[in-house]
Order: C-alpha cells, then sequence, then structure tokens
C-alpha cells in the first residue's frame, strides 16, 4: 500500500472535509449571531480602549461578568481547532500554527466589529476583539498538540503493522560486450 503525505490519502481528505464543513457551518451561525440587528431602546458608545469594558464586567459581580466575557471567549473559540483541522497540515510548527491560526482569528474579529458599525443595536468593542484572539488561543492550545500528537502515535502504529514489502527488488547482473 502506497502511502500520501503524512496521512494515507483518505484519512487527510476526511480530515480536511470534516474540518472545512464545520468551520463553515461555525461562520455561518457567528455571522448570524454577531451581525443581526436588534432592537433595543438604547445603544452604549463604541469602547475603543481596551480593557475598559472588560474592567466595567468585572465591576458588575460574578454571574454578569461570567456570562458577558465567557461569551466572548466562547464565540470564535472552536476556530482554535476548526482552521488548523480545514488546513489539514499535520505536521506543521506548533508555534507555526498557532501564529497562523491567531492572524486569522484576529482578521475575522476585525472583520466582525466592523461590519458592526452599520447594524442597528450592535456596537463595536475592542474587547470584543481581544478576548475572542485569547478564546481561539486558548481552544487551540488546549485541543491541537495532543490531537497532533494522537495523530502521529496512530500514524506510527499504521506504519509499523503494514505488510513488509515484497523484498529486495532484483538486480541484474551486468553483461559483457560480445567479441
Amino acid at each position: 500500500m502506497q502511502r500520501h503525505g503524512f496521512f494515507g490519502g483518505s484519512a487527510a481528505l476526511r480530515i480536511r472535509a470534516t474540518g472545512s464543513v464545520l468551520l463553515v457551518v461555525h461562520l455561518v451561525f457567528v455571522a448570524w449571531y454577531t451581525l443581526r440587528p436588534l432592537d433595543v431602546p438604547w445603544v452604549l458608545p463604541p469602547n475603543t480602549q481596551p480593557f475598559a469594558g472588560i474592567r466595567a464586567d468585572l465591576a458588575l459581580g460574578w454571574p454578569e461578568a461570567a456570562r458577558s466575557l465567557g461569551g466572548s471567549l466562547a464565540l470564535l473559540a472552536p476556530l482554535g481547532v476548526l482552521l488548523p483541522m480545514a488546513g489539514g497540515r499535520p505536521a506543521a510548527s506548533p508555534l507555526v500554527s498557532l501564529l497562523r491560526t491567531l492572524a486569522a482569528a484576529v482578521l475575522l474579529s476585525l472583520g466582525i466589529e466592523l461590519l458592526q458599525t452599520g447594524v442597528p443595536g450592535q456596537v463595536v468593542d475592542v474587547d470584543s476583539l481581544l478576548l475572542n484572539t485569547v478564546g481561539v488561543a486558548v481552544a487551540h492550545l488546549a485541543v491541537v498538540p495532543a490531537g497532533r500528537a494522537r495523530l502521529h502515535r496512530k500514524y506510527r502504529q499504521d506504519v509499523l503493522r503494514e505488510e513488509p514489502a515484497q523484498g529486495r527488488t532484483p538486480t541484474i547482473t551486468r553483461v559483457g560486450v560480445a567479441p
């Protein structure tokens, strides 16, 4: 059996396809949740000062702060796992994978915040950008290295279980030139 790359061809395709489908589903949910108009009697001004909203949430007390901050942390957290899964690079450096995932998360979160400026009832909050990015980093660090290690172990076990090759390739002795 011939292997293609790090995984067998079908395993890599299954991982990428599953990651891609789940990524699209999650992004559709995030777009619906963050860009729908809200009917509210009043709207807070935009928060452009880092950590001001986090301090205000913490001043509200335990349940309200946990709900608000936890929601911002959890909103984009699945991207920490889904982006590397859809990218399908199991042999990538852990640091490069984390940086690539965080860059995509920052750009996506920034895009959402910019699009919210035109949505009634939604306001720009720089703390959402920070919390979304931290949520993605935590999810990535909690799941991706362990998942890759598991895939590496499984791959090594599969390689060891494979049937040995059919033997050495026969060599043909050279025949001298006829007189």
